[in-house]
């Protein structure tokens, strides 16, 4: 019992957590950039234009959810106390807003319907709110480095936290308009577009389908290429839990043929007995394998309400904390697959019905006259 809810619970938890981080990701850069193909490696990017019915045949790829452009422009915030490097990142309208919501802890998102106000508006993190002790309704001045020094008034209507340090830490949200403006763009150019796809296990061949539609002069850069070091640990969440799955097997084996030794050798008298009256040591061995799998089944079914019972408490009630600046999230998150239990159920049960046939075959070795004089 305790095996099969410590491995359900270790599954979800795991894969709750690597989807947390990584939906969290992907909401923010998105799955696939579109950027000028050159030598620059800055936060601040290359001006592009991309054709039109180029874009519209890459937003209609079967696997594309969706596309926005972006710009980001390094610059430095200062207020009356403090002064904090940080990214600009210049997005309109057609950014994803469902996500925008689902970060923003106070405020509202950027009004982008009226242009000139948008420019005007920034979102930044929680962390650096605190950082630079503002809150939602103040004012500052960002100062942006060109050849002639550029400064800029924000407002901030709102505060949002990925809970990512290396994202909130960065970046602050404002509009793309900003960006051109004091690049000096023209209209049709952009510093990037991210790419959302539905299927993020077969990134890397989407990425490449979609390279195919693009001109020699826009090259493609996944999240996992712009995130190398979080997404390599992610994959490396996996070996754990391969690790605590076969620990916790072996346990549960162990515990059983330990229970089955002890059923043999308690019922020594009755195995002497059933021989002189002519059972087979087939015919017994199976006695004791059908008991044993009447325990792993009701052990299994035990464990299945526990592991689940927490799974789910925890999925709708958050119960259980973690300090976000450590584990990028505010809970213990949970993600319950339901082919993933019936493996671990599976898994298990045939695991120990299959070692439970090596100490069964100790009723072989045991004699009835012995037996039957055993007390």
């Amino acid at each position: 019992m305790l095996g099969i809810m410590v491995m359900i619970l270790s599954v979800a938890i795991i894969k709750g957590f690597k989807g947390e981080i990584r939906e969290k990701i992907r909401g923010f850069n998105g799955d696939i950039a579109l950027l000028k193909y050159d030598l620059n490696t800055s936060t601040e990017n290359s001006p592009f234009i991309l054709e039109k019915a180029t874009l519209q045949l890459v937003a209609k790829q079967a696997n594309v959810v969706h596309i926005a452009p972006f710009g980001n422009k390094p610059g430095i915030i200062k207020t009356a106390t403090e002064v904090e490097g940080v990214v600009f990142k210049g997005i309109n309208g057609t950014y994803n807003p469902d996500y925008l919501s689902s970060i923003l802890l106070k405020g509202r998102a950027i009004n982008f319907k009226n242009t000139s106000l948008a420019d005007k508006e920034i979102l930044i993190s929680q962390l650096m709110a605190q950082k630079l002790k503002l809150k939602v309704g103040d004012d500052f001045l960002m100062y942006f480095m060109q050849e002639s020094l550029r400064k800029r008034k924000f407002n901030i209507v709102g505060i949002y936290s990925t809970d990512v340090e290396d994202v909130d830490k960065t970046y602050i949200i404002g509009s793309l308009n900003v960006v051109k403006k004091i690049n000096k763009w023209q209209n049709q150019q952009v510093g990037g577009y991210e790419i959302r796809v539905n299927d993020f296990n077969n990134l890397a061949t989407i990425a490449l389908d979609i390279s195919n539609l693009l001109p020699p002069q826009i090259k493609i850069v996944t999240i996992k290429e712009l995130y190398p070091t979080l997404f390599e640990w992610l994959s490396l969440l996996d070996v754990n839990t391969s690790v605590i799955l076969i620990l916790m097997l072996i346990v549960a084996t162990i515990n059983m043929i330990s229970a089955l030794l002890i059923m043999i050798l308690e019922r020594t008298h009755m195995i002497g007995l059933l021989k002189a009256l002519g059972q087979t040591n087939w015919g017994l061995r199976k006695i004791f394998l059908y008991n044993a799998l009447f325990l792993i089944g009701f052990g299994i079914l035990l464990g299945n309400f526990a592991g689940l019972g927490l799974a789910y408490f925890q999925q709708y009630s958050h119960f259980l904390t973690l300090d976000a600046a450590t584990y990028y999230m505010r809970f213990v998150p949970i993600q319950i697959n339901w082919f993933d239990v019936l493996l671990i159920n599976m898994g298990t049960l045939v695991v120990c019905v299959c070692v439970m046939i090596v100490p069964s075959m100790l009723v072989g070795n045991i004699s009835p006259v012995k037996a039957l004089t055993f007390k």
